[in-house]
């Protein structure tokens, strides 16, 4: 069973996956099995998920990645917050992002 994103955490990239940006694009590619779903072998994210990914540092937490993208797009802090922590569950429940040690 996979962890609650919470806000007040801190997360960073999987050391079992890569990611490489190409033309534009955000592409994560998992390096060992059991990493993602059946269905995917790489990843890409949009714009504002690539914006999310460049934060997750292993120092920063969500609420304060959020509060930065607040400075960026024009949104209440409600729902970027929410955003965030959707993306991340995401990439939580996909093993391609972890609890910062």
């Amino acid at each position: 069973m996979n962890k609650q994103a919470m806000l007040d955490s801190v997360y960073v990239p999987s050391e079992d996956v890569v990611a490489r940006n190409i033309e534009g694009e955000l592409i994560i590619v998992p390096l060992v099995a059991g990493i993602g779903d059946m269905e995917d072998e790489l990843f890409s994210l949009n714009e504002t998920g690539q914006e999310i990914w460049r934060r997750l540092d292993g120092k920063a937490s969500l609420r304060s990645i959020a509060a930065d993208l607040g400075s960026v797009y024009q949104a209440p802090g409600s729902e970027i917050e929410k955003d965030v922590l959707g993306l991340v569950q995401e990439l939580v429940n996909r093993k391609i992002v972890v609890l910062a040690k």
